[in-house]
């Protein structure tokens, strides 16, 4: 799309160019005077619109190396350090229009930016940070991580947006009360987040099953399953409040 709308853009360009040069040779007017005006003119715009002549060639340059495109999420670095996220809407040889999370158009020149990261680019990686207490037995917790990355490729939803099975990467951190465990996964591009959520549920319900972790924790933010029906899902959870009385007592 981006570069359909730059060859649209050239042809048009090329196309006035050569009426303009037919119409002239038609009233046979002599275009050999104006060389000089045109040269004046040509170097006053180009000092002057040195940003836009930077905008233009960088734009070139984003497109013709395929840094990113529409539909990509992204992170963009501008000048004085700041960074603008989104989803790409629209790249043009000028600028570069992404849409917020919050909803908003973001309108950047190329020019500014000095920075792509692109989160849609072949593949995309999913992290996952699992706080457990420091009294929990971590040999328990990574069994149970290890158990749940190798079944997470056959789950229905997760598995569609894996490229392979979840790695844990150990422990990653140590506070007062709680240690935290990673895990990472390769994704489909654009999808790190939402495999991200869905890989959270499957282990924070797989340690509450085995006591890990309370039930009211394993029911806080679930996305639930669509192939399992509400009502089971219901159940589910029942039993797990249940077994979570069970184990306090």
């Amino acid at each position: 799309q981006a570069m359909a709308s730059v060859i649209s853009w050239v042809s048009v360009v090329l196309i006035s160019i050569w009426v303009i040069m037919q119409i002239a040779d038609v009233l046979q007017f002599s275009v050999g005077g104006l060389v000089a005006p045109a040269t004046v003119v040509g170097a006053a715009l180009g000092f002057g619109a040195q940003q836009l002549v930077r905008d233009l060639l960088s734009g070139f340059f984003i497109l013709a190396e395929r840094q990113y495109g529409f539909g990509d999420l992204v992170t963009l670095t501008v000048v004085a350090s700041t960074e603008a996220s989104g989803t790409v809407e629209n790249v043009t040889l000028r600028v570069t229009r992404l849409r917020s999370p919050d909803g908003e158009v973001l309108t950047i020149p190329n020019g500014q930016i000095v920075k792509v990261v692109n989160l849609s680019k072949d593949w995309a990686r999913a992290v996952v940070d699992i706080p457990v207490s420091t009294s929990a037995d971590l040999n328990r917790v990574n069994e149970v991580l290890h158990q749940e990355c190798d079944r997470a490729m056959d789950n229905p939803v997760l598995g569609d947006l894996l490229l392979d099975a979840p790695t844990v990467m150990g422990v990653e951190s140590i506070e007062v009360d709680t240690v935290t465990l990673r895990l990472v996964a390769r994704t489909l591009p654009g999808k790190q987040f939402e495999a991200g959520r869905q890989l959270r549920v499957l282990v924070i319900r797989a340690l509450a099953r085995v006591g890990i972790m309370t039930a009211a924790d394993a029911t806080v933010g679930l996305v639930e399953d669509p192939s399992v029906p509400a009502a089971q899902a219901a159940e589910d959870r029942i039993d797990d409040d249940v077994q979570g009385a069970v184990q306090k007592r």
